[in-house]
């Protein structure tokens, strides 16, 4: 892949790994409104500094309760945004008090006169909060409207939660997880399933996989473009319905870091949804990072994932899936590959984020992704094809 003095790619649309600011991946990935915050780690005047696709920014939440994004320093001597004053839904620089609309509009100088504040004006960035999540749109001109997703809105037989996880490696080898079903064989140790047959074909939204096992099952995966999966999960408890909806988004850090962002509904209520958010909030508390640490102390062969076994405390699917992506670098080596006929998944996606990126780079009509009817009725990594109860 070509690159430029500063290691990105600024016209190989060859190159979907580099997403920095000039980038025609990063370009790609800006067009599409991306998840950057959960909800409720932001309270009303509050500033946090944030970094997105190499980008630094700025989010705060006025003290309207809207978030606001805007450039990480102040025009003026370039200090840090994000260490200021939030004043209603304005953000006041800590070094000489400048003030800036959620617009990026300079609206107060203490020490110059008046009209000096209409000239300066910071970058802002179209920002909306939706399921737990805030989204921004950081691409040129208006932003396309903020993609929906109805079957995640329901408030009548769902319990819901937003969990965030950043993961030391280049957002792209965790897109081609959702496309690769022939791992969980062996990074999950489902031994025994033997191995699937695989097809996948190019859908409204991205990628539908079926993996057909050879006791007869089927299963199907839904990818989204650029950089979402919808799963169905199930579920061991008793008290749930055996059956859980993520979606999730894959959005870039810098070149070699990404942030996962999930959405999870499981398909309870009352009080067996406050048990489950028991269960999951004294979970989360103590595998804080940690899940983390023990990815890295395998990879540094400190301990193996088989003395992990008995761990009821942390995800160890989640250490798992650590292990074997960030074992591959902080950027995988693609060239060096030997794709076989098991990585259909992963050879089509990259050939479509090829394609778009090609016709970004000549100025040709981009595909308008859409989870359709037909996606959403056969979204499922986990799910049987007979669907979710109640779905036959």
């Amino acid at each position: 892949m070509a690159t430029d003095g500063g290691g990105e790619s600024a016209t190989d649309w060859s190159d979907y790994v580099h997403t920095g600011p000039g980038t025609l991946a990063g370009r790609y990935l800006r067009m599409f409104w991306q998840p950057v915050y959960r909800s409720e780690d932001l309270a009303p005047g509050r500033a946090k500094p944030i970094r997105i696709m190499s980008e630094p920014l700025t989010l705060y939440r006025g003290e309207s309760g809207a978030p606001h994004v805007v450039a990480f320093r102040c025009a003026h001597r370039g200090t840090q945004l994000s260490v200021g004053w939030v004043e209603d839904d304005n953000l006041r620089c800590f070094y000489h008090g400048w003030m800036y609309g959620p617009d990026g509009q300079c609206v107060e100088q203490p020490a110059e006169p008046e009209p000096f504040a209409e000239k300066v004006r910071i970058k802002s960035y179209p920002t909306e909060e939706y399921l737990g999540l805030i989204f921004a749109y950081l691409g040129e001109g208006e932003p396309p409207l903020l993609p929906r997703y109805p079957d995640f809105e329901r408030d009548d037989v769902v319990y819901q939660i937003q969990l965030t996880d950043t993961r030391p490696c280049n957002y792209f080898q965790v897109l081609e997880k959702h496309v690769d079903y022939a791992r969980s064989e062996f990074v999950h140790r489902k031994t025994g399933l033997g191995n699937p047959v695989v097809s996948v074909e190019e859908s409204d939204w991205g990628i539908t996989m079926n993996a057909q096992r050879p006791g007869g099952e089927l299963r199907t995966v839904q990818f989204g473009m650029p950089n979402l999966m919808h799963n169905l999960k199930p579920r061991g408890s008793d008290e749930e319905t055996g059956w859980r909806d993520d979606i999730s988004w894959r959005v870039p850090i810098d070149d070699e870091h990404h942030s996962s962002f999930n959405i999870k509904l499981v398909h309870i209520t009352g009080d067996a949804a406050r048990r489950h958010l028991k269960r999951r909030a004294a979970q989360l508390a103590k595998a804080s990072g940690e899940e983390t640490d023990l990815g890295q102390a395998v990879l540094a062969g400190l301990i193996e994932i088989a003395d992990l076994k008995d761990r009821d405390d942390i995800g160890i699917s989640s250490v798992q899936d650590h292990v074997y992506q960030v074992g591959q670098g902080g950027i995988a080596d693609r060239p060096n590959d030997h794709l076989g006929t098991a990585d259909v998944g992963v050879i089509l996606l990259r050939q479509i984020w090829m394609r778009e990126l090609r016709a970004l780079a000549e100025g040709r009509p981009l595909k308008e992704w859409v989870r359709s009817e037909r996606v959403q009725a056969t979204s499922s990594e986990y799910a049987l094809v007979t669907g979710p109860p109640g779905s036959g």
